[in-house]
């Protein structure tokens, strides 16, 4: 069958400009790459618990069998999420296939004509892709930027429209994150309304912690995903009983797909369950991240990192070609690390973005940074 041309010469400009994306497997020994923060992924408890909760319910089926407007709701389904209302300190909680998913059914939904959403420069693709969907306008604000937000506010302000505030806990590329106590009062003083994305700080940085001045439930809507540091597959949003019904009959991610299957919704009930019992692996993950941090100033490594205090930490190295001649220097010497190229990031902060774990070992960390200084200074 012939290929269209026009799809083949987008192709073509890609591998032009050397950004051709490839689906690849990996052995390599260490691992700086992954998503899997806290070791959840490889936790065999987790699924061990889950098989037990679904023969417990007589739910030993491949599929759901359905959307869950339909046959796909199983009993699995009420319980997890009143687990995780009451894990969030939440007040209703929505399960959804994944993270991409729910922010795009999130935004897509509550995104009405008389609609304004101010987002975050720096958000995630799958937020920008909701608001794509709504009928709202978008106006984005400087990252991380109080003073920028407020300025929007203002221009704003009106009794006559809706207006949502979007940022994340952790940012995915620069591992930083927003004044969240200040976001929250600036929306409440010009009654705007906040939705945070907690993909990255899920399972690490509790948003209790984060919005420590506030009440979680004055925040009108929190995507939390666990296919990171709870190792597993879906997602929820979390936010007024009102928010979950709004959802259930307009977020059209949710209602035309077909369910997550028991086994799934087990997982995600299971593991949360774990979460509250594991505290080690969240010690020693804080651990990692202090050490490396420290090494990174003791190398004098510093000035070439984005300031971060999470788990994900992103050495700024300018241009695909020597982005990508490093990160392939790393990979012949067994280490996992990837090059994070433009347009995934804007031009002249193309990077490596180090992913730290629970169970990454200091001598690992010292000797990635040490090759990196080798190559850099």
């Amino acid at each position: 069958m012939r290929f269209p041309n026009s799809l083949n010469e987008k192709l073509k400009k890609r591998v032009e400009s050397n950004l051709l994306r490839k689906l690849s497997q990996t052995s390599l020994t260490y691992d700086f790459t992954s998503n899997d923060y806290l070791g959840f992924n490889q936790l065999k408890e987790i699924s061990e618990k889950a098989t037990q909760l679904v023969e417990e319910h007589q739910l030993s089926f491949n599929g759901a069998g359905g959307s869950r407007l339909l046959s796909g709701n199983h009993s699995l389904y009420p319980l997890t999420e009143d687990y995780l209302t009451a894990h969030y300190k939440s007040l209703s909680s929505c399960i959804f296939n994944s993270g991409y998913t729910a922010n795009l059914g999130l935004l897509s939904a509550i995104g009405l004509r008389n609609t304004i959403f101010l987002y975050d420069e720096l958000v995630h693709a799958s937020i920008r892709d909701g608001m794509q969907l709504s009928h709202a306008k978008a106006y984005k604000f400087q990252h991380n930027d109080a003073s920028d937000l407020e300025r929007l506010l203002t221009k704003f302000e009106s009794d006559e429209i809706d207006v949502f505030v979007i940022t994340e806990a952790v940012f995915s590329m620069d591992g930083d994150g927003p004044n969240l106590n200040r976001f929250l009062e600036l929306c409440q003083a010009y009654k705007a309304y906040l939705i945070i994305d907690e993909a990255h700080s899920n399972g690490i940085f509790p948003l209790e912690d984060l919005l420590s001045e506030h009440d979680v439930k004055d925040v009108f809507a929190r995507v939390v995903t666990f296919g990171k540091a709870l190792g597993i597959e879906g997602a929820a949003v979390l936010g007024s009983e009102e928010l979950t019904t709004y959802l259930v009959n307009f977020s059209r991610s949710l209602i035309y797909t077909t369910a997550l299957s028991p086994i799934q919704v087990a997982k995600i009930y299971t593991a949360h369950q774990l979460l509250a019992e594991k505290k080690e692996e969240l010690n020693w993950l804080k651990e990692n991240i202090s050490f490396f941090r420290s090494m990174c100033f003791q190398l004098r490594l510093d000035q070439y990192f984005v300031e971060s205090f999470s788990q994900i930490q992103s050495c700024v190295i300018p241009g695909n070609d020597k982005v990508t001649e490093i990160a392939e220097k790393f990979q012949e010497r067994e280490f996992h690390v990837k090059a994070i190229k433009s347009p995934t990031v804007p031009e002249g902060q193309e990077r490596i973005r180090f992913c730290l774990r629970a169970y990454t070992n200091p001598s690992e960390m010292e000797a990635v940074l040490k090759l990196l200084k080798q190559w850099l200074v």
